[in-house]
């Protein structure tokens, strides 16, 4: 191939695409038209070159030609950094505002079953005895269930207590693809934990000590357990009643959702596991220690009731964007 006779033959069409790829915010319709065609051209011209006259010179003259109108053609993708900033001040915090009823059912439900079955334990003896021997459960009250909390190095307990959360977020928000009955098993059996270690410390005169231990991490951990088990909850619902979205659309919509929330939750149980390693077993007195951890609950409520009602207000349901999702066929009303 005579290259001079083929630079020639073509300088034009790629003078042409290089001024529309600079251009490409400001094109008519025609001109787009004609920048697709010219780009798929001078790809093809950049593919001949190649592999019969590879002119070092003109293959890269072609491959940066090529390059800028791919890029005016396709767009470019935002920034990663953008897509993060977007989840975090408005996706994560939408979604979780719009499974908030779900999410306060399931906090009255599980608080309700726990100071329950705690008042049972307090109060009953036989159920006491059959937990476990009276001295064992001294040993629990007097020393074990404070030494839990100071056991392990901090940083590595904080790893410990992250990764425990966050499997059970993830079981709450899994578990809603299967009707979202399992979440309430979930649940329950996390409160019978609570309840019984509650009804065992009020039983011999510790309940100060047991709300003051938990009380800091706590709020913001069970938040967060709340707020999985709502969204799994929502999702078990979407798949009983999609509302006017065919089933399999509802579904995958709020599937993506809530898989959103549970990579938020990995942020909010981290911060829930540094309090709980570094500020409830401190030598802070008890009332610093649970305002420690009122503060940091107010403030993710806060986010959810301020950016995130914001956002889901306007339309933001947590979900990909638009140009991520699929591509879905007109229906008749």
């Amino acid at each position: 191939m005579d290259v001079d006779a083929f630079v020639a033959a073509h300088r034009a069409e790629w003078d042409r695409l290089e001024v529309l790829s600079r251009r490409s915010g400001r094109l008519t319709g025609a001109e787009v038209d004609e920048l697709v065609d010219l780009y798929q051209r001078a790809a093809t011209h950049l593919s001949t070159v190649r592999s019969a006259a590879p002119d070092p010179a003109l293959v890269a003259r072609l491959s940066t030609l090529v390059a800028r109108g791919r890029a005016a053609v396709t767009g470019t993708h935002a920034p990663a950094w953008r897509d993060v900033t977007h989840f975090l001040a408005a996706g994560f915090p939408a979604a979780v505002y719009r499974a908030r009823w779900w999410a306060v059912g399931a906090a009255a439900g599980f608080l309700l079953v726990a100071f329950a079955l705690g008042w049972w334990v307090a109060v009953t003896p036989d159920v006491q005895a059959a937990i476990a021997a009276p001295e064992q459960i001294r040993q629990l009250v007097e020393e074990d269930f404070e030494d839990y909390y100071s056991s392990n190095p901090a940083a590595s307990f904080a790893a410990q207590v992250w990764t425990n959360n966050a499997w059970v977020a993830a079981l709450c928000i899994a578990f809603g693809g299967l009707l979202g009955l399992p979440v309430l098993w979930v649940l329950l059996q996390n409160a019978a934990n609570i309840a019984v270690a509650g009804g065992l410390m009020a039983a011999y005169g510790r309940l100060d000590l047991f709300f003051g231990l938990i009380l800091p991490h706590g709020l913001l951990e069970l938040t967060a357990v709340f707020v999985a088990a709502g969204v799994g909850l929502r999702l078990g619902w979407t798949v009983v009643a999609p509302g006017d979205r065919p089933r399999g659309t509802a579904v995958a919509a709020e599937g993506r959702a809530a898989a959103g929330v549970a990579l938020g939750l990995v942020l909010v149980f981290l911060l829930a596991g540094v309090v709980e390693a570094f500020v409830t077993p401190s030598g802070l007195p008890t009332w610093a220690r649970v305002g420690v951890g009122v503060v940091v609950w107010a403030g993710f409520v806060g986010y959810v009731g301020g950016p995130g009602r914001r956002a889901a207000l306007a339309g933001e349901t947590g979900d990909v964007e638009a140009t991520a999702q699929e591509d879905r066929a007109p229906v008749a009303p």
